[in-house]
């Protein structure tokens, strides 16, 4: 309906809570969609058969793909068979991977965070580290021995370096750097060939990317944003970047319809 909020679709994890199948996904990430956005936050169950891409695009303005205890399964991009108790997800991955690349031709926004950024190297055709604390060279990103404090959790940990000439250094203009928390055990290993580097931590590790061809918002970040959003200049420019592409889309969907 023209005028109405647009929609952005957050695909669920799925978890098994006892002897039954859930879909969920954080209310941080729900939270950042309804105020940071400004749009209205819909859950996008990852069932098996999976709706099709088709089917979601037609209603959705926007895409967050979120973070998440899983990671994306090996195969998907060549990597070695995962250890064992690594949690996967194998149901979200046949969501959000095909609706990624799907997302991009139909100029569709997207914002991807954490698992969503290693989701989205990986659907455009990069490679993931799944140990990165034991790769030479790379410090240990994971929580650690933080786990016991979300303050900790999500406190700033380490400083990121813009790239020049791209998204993230128009969003903050005159920013060379900024600091961020860190949550993670995998990281980009091959960038995905479309993909450039938007930020980089100081040990080299990629921490937010874009596409230069991409027809609409798309933009991949490593930390977490949404974690009290309101609070932190980056995060409300992320956002709020994000929104505005949302309610141009919606307002081009509507366009030849609405009133």
């Amino acid at each position: 309906m023209a005028g109405s909020a647009p929609v952005v679709g957050i695909a669920c994890d799925r978890r098994m809570i006892g002897d039954h199948a859930y879909h969920l996904a954080g209310e941080k990430y729900i939270d950042a969609v309804r105020d940071g956005v400004g749009a209205i936050p819909f859950l996008i169950p990852v069932l098996n058969p999976p709706l099709t891409t088709a089917e979601l695009l037609e209603h959705f303005d926007g895409l967050l793909f979120t973070g998440s205890s899983s990671n994306v399964a090996p195969h998907h991009y060549g990597g070695h068979p995962p250890r064992e108790r690594t949690l996967l997800d194998e149901a979200r991955d046949a969501v959000t991977l095909p609706l990624m690349r799907a997302a991009e031709t139909a100029a569709v926004p997207m914002l991807s965070i954490c698992r969503g950024f290693q989701e989205m190297n990986v659907a455009f055709g990069g490679t993931l580290h799944q140990h990165l604390q034991e790769v030479e060279g790379y410090a240990d990103h994971s929580v650690g021995d933080r786990k016991r404090s979300l303050e900790k959790q999500y406190g700033p940990v380490h400083d990121v370096r813009v790239a020049h000439g791209g998204v993230l250094e128009r969003l903050l203009p005159g920013v060379d750097s900024f600091q961020v928390n860190s949550l993670h055990s995998q990281g980009i290993d091959r960038l995905a060939p479309p993909l450039r580097v938007e930020a980089s931590a100081p040990d080299g590790a990629i921490e937010a990317v874009s596409m230069d061809r991409a027809k609409a918002f798309l933009f991949g970040v490593q930390w977490h944003p949404e974690w009290r959003h309101a609070e932190n200049p980056i995060s409300r420019a992320i956002f709020s970047a994000f929104g505005d592409a949302v309610r141009q889309y919606a307002k081009r969907r509507d366009g030849p319809h609405g009133g």
